[in-house]
């Protein structure tokens, strides 16, 4: 039986092959079978798609999807005809698969947020770390970009979304300092996410002078624009259903999150989906037969150590999994 991933000519370069996050939980959970049909929901720079790969037979399949173009390109450099890459969201899944005439898929793993390529180019606008222009699209051929939705939302919506997305308790101070720059520059304010950064530093050290942060100021602000931007939580809500619609019973499911606000939503989905609100026999506490139940969970993971060691933007994943029944 041939077993391996894509072909060793066609690999992503050196700065690329970062160990995965929690690879090895991944496929524990997954447990792919060589002739499986897998979905790589994010393939970012196919380091979770090469390990499910090296599981699969001759026979196997691996559909990939990203919203990101850069990532796609990445991935249409391999060489490997059980794999395919396609541009396309979370809530595009069923249509893909059924563009490639697959009516029903055994694994699929959405490993969620911001990739470690799109973080490090300071292009893409998402990081606070390095000046950039203030864009943070997952995929920039489409949308608004996170300057052109700050220069046109008002103080009230700005600060709702600064709360609710990234949990950020002087959300309304912020608002007012980011409409207050607006107001005061004009179409020059927010070019940079250098910009916004200062902004938002200058409200929370003003508001915790004194106090030792763990975190830089900026980041639940830059957390808070990009899943506003990319419309995240939506996705992953879409994402998940047809995950679920799309598995065939036995299959498994798997989700990476990376903050409470995704986690939750994948927690809650899963728990309702397996039964958690079903009607339930009256002596036995089971699930009353003929009740919607779609899955059985598998718990939860979190990285020890050595994952840790390997890649550090493991200290803050969690993964889930769940299998269809």
């Amino acid at each position: 039986m041939t077993r391996g991933g894509p072909d060793a000519r066609n690999k992503p370069r050196r700065d690329d092959e970062h160990r995965p996050v929690l690879r090895e939980s991944v496929l524990r959970c997954l447990a792919p079978a060589a002739n499986d049909t897998c979905v790589d929901a994010t393939f970012g720079r196919g380091g979770h798609s090469a390990a499910l790969l090296a599981c699969l037979g001759p026979d196997g399949r691996l559909i990939a999807l990203d919203r990101d173009p850069a990532a796609v390109s990445v991935g249409r450099t391999w060489s490997d005809a059980r794999f395919t890459i396609e541009h396309a969201r979370f809530s595009q899944l069923a249509e893909v698969l059924a563009r490639h005439d697959i009516e029903a898929i055994d694994v699929i793993l959405f490993d969620l947020g911001v990739s470690s390529p799109q973080l490090d180019n300071p292009e893409r606008g998402f990081s606070f770390r390095e000046d950039g222009p203030l864009d943070m699209r997952m995929d920039p051929s489409s949308g608004v970009s996170a300057r052109e939705w700050l220069m046109q939302a008002s103080e009230t919506r700005i600060a709702e979304v600064l709360k609710d997305y990234g949990e950020e308790r002087f959300a309304v101070s912020i608002a007012k300092a980011i409409v207050a720059r607006r107001r005061d520059v004009g179409e020059a304010a927010f070019a940079t996410t250098g910009d916004l950064a200062r902004v938002v530093a200058g409200v929370v050290r003003s508001r915790q002078r004194g106090a030792q942060m763990a975190k830089d100021p900026a980041t639940r602000s830059f957390q808070a624009l990009r899943i506003l931007v990319n419309q995240e939580l939506e996705e992953l809500a879409l994402g998940l259903d047809a995950a679920v619609r799309c598995l065939r019973p036995g299959g498994r499911l798997a989700v990476i999150s990376f903050h409470s606000l995704e986690d939750r939503i994948v927690k809650q989905f899963i728990a309702q989906e397996s039964g958690r609100n079903a009607p339930r026999d009256p002596i036995r506490g089971t699930v009353m037969a003929g009740a919607p139940v779609r899955l059985r969970s598998l718990g939860r993971t979190l990285p020890d150590a050595a994952d840790v060691a390997a890649n550090p933007r493991s200290r803050s994943a969690v993964l889930r999994a769940a299998q269809r029944v």
